[in-house]
């Protein structure tokens, strides 16, 4: 994408790209699989379980013969009690973050999260690791929106901070991420401190990878 207007707005994803969460996702899931009698999983594994949202990720963390929706959602309803109450246990900004978003701040460009955690997690997660940020809106997994890589929670977005996608950058750490830029119009940019690796963010259209959050900096107009 060609971004010839100044960058007003920064869209990020959560998981993967401002927080490392994966252990406290891979707990709450193990506890509830644990919970249902299935097996649980090395937190690595969990780099490919999550992305697109909390009820793939249990079908995911699921053996293949037991993704019935009774079982789904009885694991879910066991993920979501524990989940609520640990999501902050483990789960940290990576380094170089906070500073990025201060700086961000300081140039008066808006900061926006778009996420598939659901909506209460994710103002949990942020308020509690950036509590002297002020981001236009944060918006994750509500009913009946469709979750991402479908752009509407960009458009959504974009009505809340009145600009186009033309000022926007998006960064984020996976295919869907990309492919959510894609949908939307904007610049996607992938990060490779997250869960997923650089052939997959190319592959799913990224426009630009950087290696440290500073490199953001580099691509605003």
């Amino acid at each position: 994408m060609n971004n010839p207007m100044p960058t007003r707005l920064i869209i990020f994803d959560l998981d993967g790209t401002l927080i490392d969460s994966l252990a406290d996702l891979a707990i709450a899931t193990n506890h509830a699989l644990s919970l249902n009698g299935f097996p649980p999983h090395p937190i690595e594994r969990y780099k490919h379980f999550v992305g697109n949202g909390i009820s793939l990720l249990i079908e995911r963390a699921l053996p293949e013969a037991n993704r019935n929706e009774a079982t789904k959602k009885r694991v879910k309803a066991d993920f979501t009690d524990y989940y609520s109450i640990h999501l902050n246990d483990n789960s940290r900004p990576y380094p170089g973050i906070p500073e990025l978003l201060q700086e961000l701040q300081n140039r008066s460009v808006k900061i926006a999260v778009a996420t598939n955690k659901p909506q209460p997690a994710a103002e949990k997660i942020i308020h509690n690791s950036f509590k002297d940020i002020s981001f236009v809106t944060i918006q994750g997994q509500v009913p009946n929106r469709k979750t991402k890589p479908d752009p509407s929670i960009i458009s959504d977005i974009l009505g809340i901070a009145n600009l186009s996608p033309e000022e926007t950058l998006y960064m984020g750490d996976s295919g869907v991420d990309m492919q959510t830029a894609q949908n939307a119009g904007i610049t996607g940019i992938g990060c490779l401190w997250g869960f997923r690796n650089a052939q997959e963010l190319e592959e799913n259209g990224a426009d630009y990878l950087i290696k440290e959050p500073a490199e953001l900096l580099l691509l605003c107009k």
